[in-house]
């Protein structure tokens, strides 16, 4: 009986929310989401369905056809495959799907990895000062100071050719921590201006528990928003590095592999099919992920939204 009483009540703390309220009023933003969530279960289904080492394995000298087209523009019954075969003569309508899976995975890694030592630095920045907020955010201007593209593209080199996505993962999480420092350590110092603050320290709290309880409490709405934004960007960035050879390995049903490998392949011989299908489950995404942050951004702070309209 506590525990359904419990959950009514959570449940009506979450309908009763301004920011609930004014996102789910958002069209953009309910699109947004409803994109993320269909990607999400899209993304899920490969992975309990479909075979990594499959996917990944050539398929030529079977009897599948290489760079068909797709089944509903083939002549023949034969041409099957959804979305067609590539140069290997594998289903790109299977590796799409898959690449949904990779994209949010490493996407996931990339900006919680990065948010997490983000936030920590800018809070501790904001909060002890001097010296240490001198160190930290230098140190973080000098990473900002680099085109990011440019930067991640220095950075993944350092790493060994073997790991794949995950050094490109490594390399756009220094990337993109400097953004949550700078952003975090701005929300933090205006939070350590209330008087509550002051109060807590003088009533003998400790500086792990002023951090945690009371100031990242407090800068937790343009952390979403950075967090959700940069998704997007970091789904396009892991992209970007594998198409241009610095991310997945080869074979991989990694969109941005999948787009390198069709304009390689098919650029100039009309088979559009070979990169069409992935660049538009990467655009869709993306688009998924800028709309939900936008509207997170006007729900969390109407100040903004007013000053745009």
């Amino acid at each position: 009986m506590s525990t359904d009483t419990e959950t009514r009540g959570t449940l009506g703390r979450l309908r009763a929310s301004p920011f609930l309220a004014d996102l789910l009023t958002n069209r953009l933003a309910v699109v947004g989401l409803t994109i993320i969530l269909s990607m999400a279960a899209v993304a899920i289904y490969a992975r309990v369905t479909y075979d990594l080492g499959a996917l990944a394995s050539s398929q030529l000298g079977t009897e599948i056809a290489d760079r068909a087209p797709p089944g509903w523009l083939g002549p023949a019954p034969a041409n099957q495959q959804l979305f067609g075969t590539d140069a290997a003569a594998r289903d790109i309508y299977k590796r799409s799907l898959y690449g949904a899976w990779l994209a949010l995975k490493f996407g996931t890694i990339t900006v919680g990895t990065s948010t997490t030592v983000g936030v920590g630095l800018g809070i501790i920045a904001a909060y002890y000062g001097d010296v240490t907020d001198n160190v930290i955010m230098r140190t973080m201007d000098v990473l900002l100071a680099f085109p990011p593209l440019l930067l991640a593209l220095a950075l993944v080199a350092i790493f060994p050719r073997e790991l794949g996505l995950w050094r490109a993962v490594a390399a756009l999480v220094l990337v993109y921590t400097p953004r949550f420092a700078r952003v975090v350590r701005g929300a933090a110092l205006k939070v350590l201006e209330d008087e509550y603050v002051d109060a807590t320290v003088a009533l003998g709290a400790t500086d792990p528990r002023v951090l945690v309880r009371h100031i990242l409490p407090n800068t937790l709405a343009p952390i979403t928003v950075q967090s959700t934004l940069n998704f997007g960007l970091a789904i396009i960035d892991l992209a970007a590095l594998s198409f241009l050879g610095f991310g997945a390995q080869a074979g991989s049903p990694s969109w941005g592999l999948m787009l390198s490998r069709g304009v390689e392949n098919g650029l100039l011989t009309g088979e559009w099919w070979l990169s069409f299908f992935p660049g538009l489950f990467l655009a869709i995404t993306v688009l998924g992920f800028n709309l939900l942050g936008d509207g997170m951004r006007d729900a969390l702070d109407p100040r903004m939204r007013d000053a745009i309209d």
